[in-house]
């Protein structure tokens, strides 16, 4: 096994670093035609657990899983551009047995609107394991390919990641966060794979999926949501046909994007550009309710309303935004729950 990426992860917990250039599942070598772990003689329990929780964790996708609508209606505010879409590209690449090329998702917004907690979704509704399957893999800028003086040394490793990983399971899902801080031309390397072709190399990547997650164009997607609201329409009349254009050029013509001048763009290799509205001060109390209900507590509107105008908001006049959407209502909460 070689080492690939930087084998230590940031503190949020939630990444899952690259293990090597060939992929495992832990200590045992499955596939389809692997037998039913009651029928297997193990020495003890201990063998005979590790076995059935990576059987379970076996590449295998069951469509009838894919129904995200509870999550993303009870979870994710403000957002029904993503919703939509999300739902729709997700569910109907799943059923379809052919697809003629990879699932590509570009997700854009600022920070604390849902993109990360989306991605999360999608890899929880296809893979009972979550962002802690061995089939999804998420790759974070600005940790994983750090120095710019080493972007030949990471295209030549992500694509034998890839190529490894998809050889193993056809619908692997590729998780790269912080597009906006990658270095130019890095991304164009798994521009192979996300193309029309049936194989490359002798492997198939048209099921397979890949999500980016960016900053980029969340400029373009305020000014429009900061239109609808000035003119008093509901943000709900915003359309994607609204947003997708302009987030599209704006990756593409952003030097400080992953996607400047990308040949993933250039070629209409992504399939959906993905915008995440800024979130108001009723997304924020919803939000804060959330939490609340996922920690055992009761709702207390009162504590609620404070967390809420402990918030920062934007424009600077009127105040319509959260610039930091709900990312930091979380730890605001423990100042009032602190035993």
């Amino acid at each position: 096994m070689i080492s690939l990426f930087v084998s230590s992860s940031p503190t949020s917990g939630s990444v899952l670093t690259a293990r090597g250039l060939e992929p495992a599942a832990d200590s045992l070598s499955l596939s389809l035609s692997a037998p039913s772990p009651l029928t297997l003689s193990l020495k003890n329990r201990n063998k005979r657990k590790n076995y059935i929780d990576a059987y379970r964790n076996i590449c295998l996708v069951c469509p009838a899983r894919l129904s995200g609508t509870k999550d993303l209606d009870s979870k994710l505010f403000g957002q029904h551009l993503a919703k939509k879409v999300i739902l729709n590209a997700v569910s109907g690449f799943i059923s379809n047995p052919k697809p003629k090329k990879p699932l590509t998702l570009s997700l854009h917004g600022w920070t604390g609107t849902g993109k990360n907690f989306v991605s999360k979704i999608i890899a929880e509704n296809i893979y009972e394991g979550g962002l802690n399957s061995d089939y999804v893999h998420l790759f974070v800028a600005t940790l994983h390919f750090p120095h710019a003086s080493n972007i030949t040394l990471y295209k030549d490793q992500l694509q034998l990641w890839i190529r490894g990983n998809v050889s193993t399971c056809a619908r692997s899902i590729f998780i790269f966060d912080e597009m906006d801080k990658m270095h130019a031309g890095l991304i164009d390397a798994i521009k192979p794979f996300l193309d029309y072709y049936d194989h490359v190399d002798g492997v198939s990547y048209q099921k397979a999926i890949f999500i980016f997650l960016s900053n980029a164009g969340a400029e373009r997607i305020t000014d429009v949501a900061l239109d609808f609201w000035r003119s008093g329409k509901q943000r709900e009349e915003i359309k994607l046909k609204d947003m997708e254009p302009a987030l599209s050029v704006s990756a593409f013509n952003n030097k400080n994007s992953g996607f400047w001048h990308s040949s993933l763009i250039d070629r209409n290799l992504i399939d959906y550009f993905v915008p995440f509205l800024p979130l108001e001060y009723k997304h924020l109390k919803m939000c804060i309710r959330v939490e609340m209900q996922s920690r055992g507590f009761e709702i207390d509107e009162d504590i609620v309303t404070k967390v809420a105008e402990e918030m920062t908001f934007f424009p600077k006049e009127e105040r319509v935004f959260s610039d930091k959407g709900c990312k930091t209502v979380f730890t605001k909460l423990d100042y009032y729950y602190d035993d």
